[in-house]
């Protein structure tokens, strides 16, 4: 495997980016898709895991629906300025359009179009993905969880749309509506445990604004708490406590609305699926037990838990496929 393809998209632009794809010779699919496997792998701590439960053909398939998915989150975060994040996301629309309606270059596109045509999977899918991080570029506070809810509907859902369709599940929209309400879930646990890394580091806030107007100075104080590790003043974490609980009592009633989902499902789909919903509840328990001060220091699931959870993923398939 190339060292190279575990670096961000943006440290490989000189090979892969929007100059030299143009002028280079298109890979062949079995090579675009060994490309993709590799930086899944290399990229990914999960995939490996969730390749137990896959036919193979589904796990090329899901890599090169990762590596999309991986490349466009780094273009968008890793950019020098929100500026050039614009340009280099614009040139990957580019691609996908060609990868639909022209002929692929880059190694990514070129392992996706096969996996579309199999699938019958629908560029806007692909497209509200960029448009989210296009979105994350644009702004970096929310003023409500209905907005926030709508950036999830273009960072999160369609994932979710696509992995049904790579799994072979019927095209339903009560299926599609339910699968929303656990993606949408699924990313609002994971800006819940990222609070003081996406203040610090992308200085972006996704805590809604309306959640917390009404703590005085509050986004100062967030940042005096994640910066130093400890409370700004005696007042401050009991207010950020209770704000978070309101929130993830929100998300933990999406994950409920979504569960009809996975008795909806086929059973070899229902444990991929299923090993997700686990994982961001699992979070989501660690945020209720670390007392919700993910100001402080991010909640993990532990390798234990993270075991179990595959385990008992990895047992249901194998089950279900010996009774079929």
């Amino acid at each position: 495997m190339s060292p190279a393809l575990a670096q961000p998209a943006t440290k490989l632009l000189e090979q892969w980016g929007p100059s030299m794809c143009a002028a280079m010779a298109p890979m062949s699919h079995i090579e675009a898709a060994t490309w993709c496997a590799q930086l899944t792998n290399a990229r990914s701590e999960n995939f490996p895991v969730l390749s137990s439960l896959l036919s193979e053909k589904s796990q090329s398939d899901f890599a090169a629906i990762y590596a999309f998915c991986r490349w466009a989150d780094d273009l968008g975060d890793e950019a020098q300025s929100p500026e050039n994040a614009l340009e280099l996301l614009a040139w990957w629309r580019h691609e996908l359009r060609q990868c639909y309606h022209g002929s692929a270059k880059h190694p990514i596109f070129i392992a996706l179009k096969p996996v579309i045509a199999r699938h019958g999977l629908p560029e806007n899918l692909f497209d509200e993905l960029i448009q989210a991080f296009e979105w994350d570029n644009r702004q970096t506070r929310w003023e409500s969880m209905e907005e926030l809810s709508q950036y999830c509907a273009l960072s999160a859902n369609p994932v979710g749309r696509l992995v049904l369709a790579v799994l072979g599940e019927p095209r339903d929209e009560t299926l599609a509506q339910l699968s929303d309400c656990t993606c949408t879930a699924l990313q609002l646990v994971n800006h819940w445990q990222d609070v003081k890394r996406d203040l610090l580091q992308r200085e972006r806030v996704y805590l809604p604004r309306d959640a917390w107007s009404h703590i005085p100075d509050f986004e100062s104080r967030l940042l005096i708490t994640a910066r130093r590790g400890w409370a700004a003043d005696l007042d401050f974490l009991p207010a950020y406590r209770e704000m978070l609980s309101t929130l993830c009592d929100h998300t933990e009633q999406l994950f409920d609305r979504g569960q009809a989902l996975l008795r909806s499902l086929s059973p070899t789909s229902r444990p991929v699926v299923g090993l997700f919903t686990a994982g961001g509840r699992g979070v989501l328990k660690h945020i209720r037990q670390w007392n919700f001060e993910t100001c402080i220091r991010r909640p993990n699931i532990s390798r234990v838990e993270k075991l179990f959870l595959v385990s008992k993923a990895w047992l249901a398939a194998h089950l279900q496929r010996g009774a079929a």
